[in-house]
């Protein structure tokens, strides 16, 4: 693993560049992100940033633009193949199942701001484009929704690891090269889940003041009190 790591963060700012751009379009438009989520690239990409190996900015673009055509080219599979995609032996594990079905569950609940909260999370981020395309939801509204997930996660998570790039060694040298990566991840996964569940809580106070609202107000054709001649 530190010699993996210490490759892409030597390496000169071409091969980091196309590393994460070939990684970060992959994970989505061919399911690769089962084995190596573009999440850590980017992150990774970041950190070489941080070590002036390759430009900041340079990073962000490459993985925004990989990931919003990565996501364009799974929404085109998923459109053309259609439920066959679903039958893939990659998705056939008893917990992929389970975590396809509450990403179709999510695509049906949400829609298009679906595509959006699933690139925060690696499987959904893997199969979301796909089912989308499944789904026929219409490409305008996949591609507002893709870009705008691709922009905030792509510089996120690349300005995470220029962040992180700095304390990375001594991350490494106490907690060993494959822990600093997972620390890395983690950090940004509960960023994710923070994301989520303050917007979970926001819908939960807006219903609540809803049915508030609703029993507050009296039926239109309720009688007004009564008069003694």
């Amino acid at each position: 693993m530190t010699g993996i790591v210490d490759s892409i963060l030597s390496a000169p700012a071409w091969v980091v560049l196309g590393t994460v751009a070939l990684v970060v379009f992959a994970e989505d438009a061919l399911f690769v992100g089962f084995v190596l989520p573009g999440e850590t690239v980017a992150i990774l990409g970041g950190v070489a940033a941080n070590r002036g190996h390759v430009s900041l900015a340079a990073v962000i673009a490459v993985v925004v633009v990989a990931a919003i055509v990565g996501d364009s080219v799974g929404y085109e599979v998923g459109r053309h193949l259609g439920p066959r995609i679903l039958g893939l032996r990659v998705l056939r594990q008893r917990q992929r199942q389970r975590r396809l079905t509450e990403a179709q569950e999510l695509l049906a609940r949400r829609g298009g701001s679906a595509v959006f909260l699933g690139r925060w999370v690696a499987f959904f981020r893997a199969v979301m484009p796909a089912l989308a395309g499944t789904a026929r939801m219409p490409y305008p509204k996949f591609l507002a929704f893709n870009a705008a997930g691709g922009l905030a996660w792509g510089t996120a998570a690349v300005v995470a690891g220029y962040l992180a790039g700095a304390s990375y060694a001594r991350v490494e040298k106490v907690l060993g090269p494959g822990a600093a990566v997972v620390v890395l991840v983690l950090a940004l996964v509960g960023l994710a889940v923070w994301r989520v569940r303050a917007h979970r809580a926001e819908r939960e106070r807006d219903d609540t003041g809803t049915r508030g609202d609703d029993a507050g107000n009296a039926p239109a054709g309720a009688p007004g009190p009564r008069r003694d001649a």
